[in-house]
């Protein structure tokens, strides 16, 4: 029988133990795939603790104007005794550069007290532990955020060798992508220049291409949701101890 990602193994039907460490996540109020995929792979010793921002789409605003919201978001999630809270998503943190980013952590550590992580320092430091110096990118985006995206890697010391965007303008067209899709866009856009592969967005089913993408390519691949869990858990691993491999999760979980 086949699995949902909705589906948690059963150790964690019945009575639920209370978790050694708590992730907060502040994500677009579109996303309808972080928190299955989050769910699907966490370690049952971790909880998972959501809140929304309306921030993307036709809510996309200035980040002059999203700090108010990100400070209170990440007020509500301290009161889980989160001991990490993430800013998750991709193109909103690398939208205004490095200094916007750090101005979006700065804002979570300040209303929450909390350390604070966001999806692309989170993709960064993937990037470096899966040896990508040189990567494709592949997106769901329009070519602006694309751009936005590769100023973003170039200045945090990455070469885009070459990138695509499936040029969708919503969320709800960008869940609807299956893996098969991220599969073939990545064996259509391979380079033999390229290091690895880089599939960003947080509300796709990326996630679910790793595999296939690694083993036909040999190369690693690193995707926003599978970044920031793996970022999440170097962080409370001295609270939890040495992480594990997590299965299906790539090259970027053995590094």
């Amino acid at each position: 029988m086949n699995t949902s990602v909705l589906e948690r193994p059963a150790a964690r039907r019945g009575r639920l133990a209370p978790p050694d460490a708590r992730i907060g996540l502040i994500i677009p109020s579109s996303n309808r795939m972080t928190e299955p995929q989050f769910h699907r792979f966490t370690p049952d010793n971790i909880g998972v603790h959501v809140t929304r921002l309306q921030m993307t789409n036709k809510y996309a605003k200035p980040l002059a104007q999203l700090i108010g919201d990100i400070e209170r978001a990440s007020a509500a999630l301290a009161d889980t005794k989160a001991d990490l809270i993430v800013f998750h998503c991709t193109g909103t943190a690398m939208r205004d550069g490095a200094e916007g980013d750090a101005r979006i952590v700065e804002a979570i550590e300040r209303g929450s007290g909390v350390a604070a992580l966001s999806t692309a320092g989170a993709v960064c430091e993937a990037l470096r532990a899966a040896r990508i110096r040189k990567l494709v990118l592949c997106t769901p985006y329009l070519q602006k955020v694309n751009d936005e995206e590769k100023h973003y890697l170039a200045h945090a010391g990455f070469e885009v060798v070459h990138d695509v965007g499936l040029q969708i303008p919503g969320s709800d067209e960008t869940l609807q992508v299956p893996p098969e899709r991220w599969i073939s866009l990545a064996r259509e856009n391979a380079r033999a220049g390229a290091d690895g592969f880089f599939l960003s967005c947080t509300n796709t089913s990326q996630i679910e291409a790793i595999a296939d993408i690694e083993r036909e390519h040999d190369k690693p691949v690193v995707t926003s949701n599978q970044a920031v869990l793996w970022a999440c858990l170097r962080r409370l691993a001295p609270k939890l101890g040495p992480e594990r491999p997590i299965p299906g999760l790539g090259r970027l979980f053995e590094a």
